[in-house]
């Protein structure tokens, strides 16, 4: 079943649109990545559907609803959550106090409890501030955040960004098991063969325009997708 449809999709900042018509799909249960070179527009995308950006025309429909014209705290109560890639958690805030701001997540303290259970990591500093965090437990609780509400779509704009090498392969598995959740996944990601090797399909951007979409497997092994946005040869 579709769960996100995008049609047309133009937009930017000022008189400049980064976005230039994008048709786009995202299915319920699917973990869909979204890469390209820098400046394609993949952030951007992210943007849009969140609500974000200032200037943006087309259709972005949530179960056949179009949210183009909601604010991003009707997206949010809608079951859309976002994780971006700077500025995603309250650093003068403890890590308990991060899960309490969420706003409107019914059992409350109950599922502060489930999410602390599935970041351990996060329990056993749950009274740290979360500018004292790494880099990895940061993420981690950027991750819970999104999830307190219970979200239907989580939107990531290069989860891997800021991490350690020895926590993108975690990173990566924690994404991989959203969909057992009940979450589907829109991701940007710049370390597009590890984000395809655990998606159901990927779209390729490049100047704002979908350039490449279809399964994940077959983009991965195309020796032009591969010398053009992927990093190296399909045959490497």
């Amino acid at each position: 079943m579709t769960l996100l449809v995008i049609e047309r999709l133009t937009g930017g900042y000022g008189e400049t649109d980064i976005l230039n018509g994008i048709d786009l799909t995202i299915e319920t249960g699917e973990i869909l990545t979204v890469a390209g070179t820098n400046g394609a527009g993949k952030s951007t995308l992210a943007r849009a559907v969140m609500g974000l950006l200032p200037r943006v025309a087309g259709r972005v429909a949530l179960d056949g609803r179009d949210i183009l014209a909601e604010p991003v705290e009707a997206r949010l109560a809608l079951g859309i959550a976002y994780v971006p890639q700077v500025g995603n958690v309250f650093a003068s805030l403890s890590v308990i106090e991060n899960l309490q701001v969420v706003q409107g997540v019914r059992d409350a303290r109950a599922r502060i409890a489930e999410l602390l259970a599935a970041f351990p990591a996060l329990a056993e500093r749950r009274r740290a501030r979360a500018g004292s965090l790494s880099g990895g437990e940061r993420q981690q609780l950027a991750f819970a955040r999104a999830l307190m509400a219970r979200p239907r779509l989580m939107i990531l704009d290069e989860p891997t960004a800021a991490l350690a090498p020895a926590r993108i392969a975690e990173s990566f598995a924690r994404i991989r098991g959203l969909p057992a959740l009940g979450v589907s996944v829109l991701m940007v990601e710049q370390r597009a063969r590890q984000a395809l090797a655990i998606s159901a399909r990927g779209c390729i951007l490049d100047g704002g325009r979908v350039a490449m979409l279809g399964p994940a497997a077959t983009l991965l092994a195309d020796e032009g997708a591969a010398a053009l946005y992927l990093g190296r040869a399909a045959t490497a």
